[in-house]
């Protein structure tokens, strides 16, 4: 069914309906205790277009979560539907690609169709800038955290200690839970990489020495806390057996922090001063979505490895050759980056953010977003913060925000948590302004029912 996206508005008749309550009870009969975000049954058959979907009951909503950043370009979006049905796939898709190199039989500058090999060129051009010329793709972006932490501590001989950050979130593979440290039920019971510490991350983005509260800065005048467990003298990690320290540029999972430029400065300089190898965990900030097209790009410090995936359909561990391993299969993966339709989407999901200027759309549409919210200044919300399509903001209580995004989604505005009591909002890159103001206005009005909720279950003589 074709849907009109300049005219298309959510409309819930009811939230989960029949059908789609049959549909999570048939799922769950086979499938594992997950996180699912809600009760939502997408009809892959009806209409889509944009951040606007179907559910099996014909509830049309509109998606701010992107599918947690996982589709950059929204649904059916035009210009990638034209690029994909222009190629006539081999089937099966799925290859070997490590060790199975895919072709359209002509000469790589020539191919009509953007494979694994493509898409590893479109990464290297996109982090020029940080010198990186070689990529090892995989399935997800746990297994390109997975491959970054393993070429460090090879790189850095057989070094044993790492850093992460208090919030972080880098993935759910034992390597990458070893750095986690958002929520306790991610670890808790599950073995551990050892000599993986942690110190504070930043959660006040205009912070300076003088006023931070996190504890990465304990004094005005004295170390950070990264540099004093560095010193050679007071610190307990010798800077020479540390084999990274891996960072999230904005923290997802842990709440959408926006790091400080005190931080991120003390950061890099830790970096020279100890001759550290850093690796920024793109997974969630990566590919446009903070308007750059990597989220370190806002900062002073600057990676040495960068983990990729979720809009970029495969996952993706990219640096320069000499940090990479120089032992045949060293690292390795039968399938890793072998999924040919996966590769060609992503490599034409960056062709299409390029051609169409979506950097720019995300900033651009990532301030209205914001300044709508602002100029609104809701009772009990506070704290709007964001870069580009990565926006954020605070309520009062868990109880409040979860109270939120039930009275949004029953307006049709689908939008997930994070963090204790953020809200974080991830639209498509090429978002309008009409799908902008219209989320906006959603919002606000769910934010004004949960508000009023909150003040009678405080105070049950209030009436609503």
């Amino acid at each position: 069914m074709d849907m009109d996206r300049d005219a298309v508005e959510p409309r819930v008749e009811s939230f989960p309906g029949e059908r789609a309550e049959k549909w999570v009870e048939y799922h769950r009969q086979f499938g594992a205790l997950s996180t699912p975000a809600y009760e939502f049954v997408w009809d892959l058959t009806a209409g889509a277009t944009g951040p606007f979907c179907t559910d099996v009951d014909g509830n049309v909503l509109l998606d701010f979560t992107s599918h947690i950043a996982s589709t950059p370009l929204g649904y059916n979006n035009p210009a990638l539907k034209a690029k994909l049905d222009a190629f006539e796939l081999p089937n099966p898709t799925k290859i070997a690609g490590q060790s199975f190199t895919a072709s359209t039989g002509g000469l790589p500058e020539s191919a009509d169709v953007p494979g694994p090999s493509q898409l590893m060129e479109r990464l290297v051009d996109i982090t020029d800038d940080y010198g990186f010329d070689t990529v090892f793709l995989s399935n997800t972006g746990a297994e390109a955290v997975e491959n970054a932490i393993k070429i460090a501590y090879d790189h850095r001989n057989g070094a044993s200690q790492a850093i992460t950050f208090k919030g972080a979130f880098h993935g759910r593979t034992l390597g990458a839970l070893s750095l986690n440290r958002s929520k306790a039920v991610h670890r808790r019971d599950m073995p551990e990489l050892p000599g993986v510490h942690d110190v504070p991350f930043c959660r006040d983005r205009t912070c300076m020495r003088a006023s931070c509260e996190c504890g990465f800065f304990p004094t005005e005048d004295g170390p950070s806390q990264l540099r004093e467990i560095l010193d050679p003298k007071r610190g307990y990690i010798d800077p020479t057996d540390l084999a990274y320290i891996i960072v999230e540029p904005v923290q997802g999972e842990g709440g959408y922090r926006f790091p400080s430029d005190a931080f991120a400065e003390e950061l890099r300089a830790v970096q020279e001063e100890h001759d550290v190898l850093l690796i920024a965990d793109e997974i969630q900030t990566g590919l446009g979505r903070t308007g750059e097209w990597w989220g370190a790009d806002h900062y002073a410090f600057e990676p040495d490895v960068i983990t990729s995936a979720k809009a970029l359909q495969v996952g993706a561990t990219v640096a320069s050759r000499d940090i990479f391993p120089d032992e045949k299969a060293r690292i390795s993966s039968t399938w890793g980056g072998g999924d040919v339709l996966a590769a060609m989407q992503g490599a034409l999901t960056i062709d299409i953010i390029q051609e169409q200027d979506l950097l720019a759309n995300a900033r651009e549409r990532g301030e209205q977003l914001k300044a709508r919210l602002r100029e609104a200044d809701p009772e009990w919300i506070t704290n709007v913060r964001g870069k580009g399509l990565l926006v954020a903001l605070d309520f009062e209580s868990k109880d409040h925000l979860e109270a939120t995004i039930r009275a949004a989604l029953d307006r049709g505005l689908l939008t997930l948590g994070c963090g204790q009591r953020s809200m974080r909002l991830i639209p498509p890159l090429d978002v309008t302004e009409r799908e902008i103001a219209l989320g906006a206005e959603l919002l606000l009005d769910a934010i004004e029912e949960s508000t009023t909720e909150m003040a009678c279950l405080s105070d049950p003589t209030e009436v609503s």
